[in-house]
């Protein structure tokens, strides 16, 4: 009974039901009223409407109306007797003021009685209500018989339209309800980890956008999980390495392969600075993967921030043959940031820079103003990048060349997290290249309103 298509289907069954007979019961009065009123108008002498009419239209009222009554029983030779037809005359108002019958007298017409009665109207207005009677010789066995007969074709006119219609109900139910279950079982099967349940869209346009939006759930959910699970294959891959040449060169120490020398042990110390610095970069990208990262922003000027970038860089640079180059448009607004994690994306690209740049070659750090704040450029001469290859440049772990060791490689976040801290401070991050014509990264910081 907790179906939904079961509560729909009632649900139509009880408006149907309910429809029907209200509809049956008013049926039942109009056609009543109008059928007392044709047998009434076909009872009454032709004679006695324009009388009363005149008497009324003379007089004002009906204060001695059964003149009127009394007058056409006497010109047509109509006693009391019991199969003569019986007058009961009420005024405007419904009040009656005369009365043969012997059941209206003293009393008010109700609605459904005046109704049935035969209205007298003088210039468009109502001026009273003339019911009738007939006798036991009239015609009422006949009018009941036919008021019986029109009361059962409603009634069973209403059972054939309820049935079909809470048959059409049940049917409408079940459609309407078929989806929501296909969507529920789908939701059971996803829940037990088959994120590649889909469900197809069908039914009304609000059940297809809920069918819609699960598959929609569906599908992020199943590129979470392939993403999460490729992260965990590469941390794996990229810790496994350094950790490797760490037991390795301990192993051949121990073993007197390799003397036991400050060289040897130098280089296993470079070997544990990477992977200090390789988690230090995915403690970060995880702290702005989930928002945790806190923002001390202020205001900086983008040329002190280019100048720093560079003294920091400028010993790097000549150890690997590379001319830094500073090309910051003057009088540029300042800029609402955090200058820390600001001085790490930029660094970030700054290294990137360097890497990739032939020897000999050059690095330009400039920035300029832009539509929507200000922008930075990191921009080498070095082999540039594909059109296939921008579009991955930014995934975590990724390298354009992936024979480059770690060691001169980086850990393959480094742009990963730039973006991110660039998109915390309401930024965007970017990349122009063309193979063989070098790299510019570029990023826009909105600047202090």
């Amino acid at each position: 009974m907790n179906k939904l298509w079961v509560k729909l289907s009632l649900a139509f069954a009880l408006v149907t039901v309910l429809g029907i007979a209200a509809v049956g019961v008013l049926a039942n009065v109009q056609l009543s009223a109008g059928f007392h009123r044709y047998m009434a108008s076909n009872q009454v002498d032709v004679r006695l409407l324009p009388a009363l009419q005149a008497f009324y239209r003379q007089n004002g009222d009906w204060d001695g109306v059964e003149s009127v009554f009394l007058a056409q029983s006497g010109n047509q030779g109509r006693g009391k007797g019991r199969g003569a037809p019986k007058y009961a005359l009420a005024d405007a108002t419904g009040q009656v003021v005369y009365d043969e019958t012997g059941h209206y007298q003293g009393k008010a017409l109700s609605r459904r009685q005046r109704g049935q009665a035969i209205r007298i109207e003088l210039d468009g207005e109502t001026a009273g209500y003339l019911l009738i009677s007939p006798g036991n010789g009239g015609s009422s066995g006949p009018e009941q018989a036919f008021l019986s007969l029109i009361t059962r074709s409603l009634v069973q006119a209403g059972i054939a339209a309820g049935l079909l219609a809470v048959l059409l109900g049940l049917l409408v139910a079940r459609h309407l309800a078929t989806p929501l279950s296909h969507l529920a079982q789908a939701a059971r099967t996803l829940s037990h980890g088959d994120l590649s349940q889909r469900v197809p869209v069908s039914g009304s346009d609000e059940v297809a956008e809920v069918m819609t939006a699960f598959n929609e759930m569906a599908s992020a959910m199943q590129r979470s999980e392939v993403l999460r699970q490729n992260m965990i294959a590469d941390i794996a891959h990229e810790l496994r390495t350094p950790l490797t040449v760490i037991q390795g060169n301990l192993q051949a120490m121990i073993d007197d392969v390799y003397p036991l020398s400050k060289e040897e042990i130098a280089q296993v110390y470079d070997e544990t600075l990477l992977l200090s610095r390789l988690v230090a970069d995915l403690r970060a990208l995880t702290q702005v993967e989930a928002g945790q990262l806190s923002l001390n922003r202020m205001l900086i000027d983008p040329d002190e921030l280019v100048s720093g970038a560079i003294d920091i860089f400028s010993e790097s640079a000549r150890e690997v043959g590379v001319q830094l180059q500073k090309n910051v448009a003057p009088h540029l607004p300042l800029i609402l940031a955090d200058p820390d994690r600001l001085r790490q994306a930029l660094s970030n690209l700054i290294s990137n820079a360097l890497r990739h740049a032939p020897s000999a070659g050059k690095v330009i750090i400039a920035a300029e103003l832009a539509d929507a704040g200000v922008r930075f450029i990191v921009s080498d001469n070095g082999p540039g990048l594909t059109p296939e290859e921008q579009a991955h440049v930014f995934e975590r772990f990724w390298r354009a060349d992936a024979s480059r060791s770690r060691d001169k490689g980086g850990s393959g976040l480094g742009l990963t997290i730039a973006r991110y801290l660039i998109e915390a401070h309401g930024g965007e991050m970017g990349v122009e290249s063309e193979p063989g014509q070098g790299a510019a990264f570029w990023f826009t910081l909105p600047v202090d309103a």
